[in-house]
């Protein structure tokens, strides 16, 4: 399964744990502090490549030292960074991620060059020759541009992800819809489905995204697991048992199951609950890229852990 991954690429800085801040010139010792790729682009093709996909990455970084580590620790996980554009007057996106002991993760952010990724830096024919498309944040990168990348995929049979970046307090419906009847799995979290809708009510907000064309809807819900809705009804598929480390990177590694296994063959159930064990695994390290698994563990890992009751 060959797998574009475009848009929003972050390099997480992250530090566990942390129940405050020091004041003034204070200083705290703490047990961990990690640098990972990040992003509804590169974290989700961290977990891609972990579950047997071959992996291109597509968006915009700096050419600073912060994008030469985000790069090399794509590299590292195996995926193909040909196809990031590196930018000369824009920093590379960072985050640093202050850890609490409970795995809450406030965040401190620097936008940088994912905001400047355009259609003339597309590989358009990357994506035609590809099996899935995933565009990870198209809000940034405006409608327009994201919707003629997605027609694009569909008129060459290549199936399409997308996954939303901005809280849904930021978000406004006409942010997405016009994309929306290009979309085949839309996963984005239950705040973001309230906030870019406008409803108060989850199913709603999801109803009115497959109104507008999406074809189907995974929602991720945190402990409470996903939502499934498409237009043959609305499933609910509960999150695993396990003592969380960290919730980084938990949303963009149930998208990479989800679509892993929608690319077997999976029914949407399945390929949700493989989406909701690859997160159970992610959340139980600190950063993106935690945990040594593969797809056969993920399967393993789903088999025999208990959900959450």
């Amino acid at each position: 399964m060959k797998v574009v991954t475009m848009g929003v690429h972050v390099l997480d800085v992250l530090v566990r744990p942390v129940e405050a801040i020091p004041e003034g010139q204070g200083a705290t010792l703490v047990e961990d502090i990690r640098m990972t790729a990040a992003g509804t682009a590169g974290g989700t093709a961290l977990t891609l490549a972990k579950l047997g996909a071959r992996v291109h990455s597509a968006g915009a970084i700096g050419s600073d030292p912060t994008g030469d580590m985000l790069v090399q620790l794509l590299q590292r996980a195996g995926i193909d960074t040909r196809h990031l554009v590196r930018r000369t007057d824009t920093p590379t996106s960072a985050s640093v991620l202050p850890i609490r002991p409970n795995g809450d993760r406030p965040s401190l952010h620097l936008l940088g060059a994912n905001i400047t990724y355009g259609p003339d830096d597309v590989p358009w024919d990357a994506i035609a020759e590809a099996d899935h498309l995933h565009l990870g944040g198209p809000e940034l990168i405006g409608v327009d541009t994201a919707t003629r990348i997605l027609s694009h995929a569909e008129e060459h049979g290549v199936a399409t992800s997308v996954d939303l970046l901005a809280p849904g307090e930021l978000g406004s419906f006409e942010q997405i819809a016009a994309a929306l009847p290009y979309v085949d799995h839309l996963l984005p979290n239950e705040d973001q489905v309230l906030g870019f809708t406008g409803e108060k009510d989850l199913a709603a907000g999801a109803e009115k995204l497959l109104d507008a064309g999406a074809s189907l809807v995974a929602v991720t819900r945190g402990a409470e697991g996903a939502l499934l809705v498409t237009p043959g009804g609305t499933e609910k598929v509960p999150a695993f048992a396990i003592d969380v480390v960290d919730t980084t990177g938990c949303g963009d590694a149930f998208s990479a199951g989800f679509v892993r296994g929608m690319g077997l063959g999976r029914t949407p159930y399945d390929s949700a609950v493989l989406g909701c064990a690859a997160a159970a695994l992610v959340a139980q390290g600190l950063g993106s890229d935690h945990g040594d698994f593969d797809l056969t563990a993920a399967d393993a890992f789903a088999a025999t852990h208990k959900a959450r009751s």
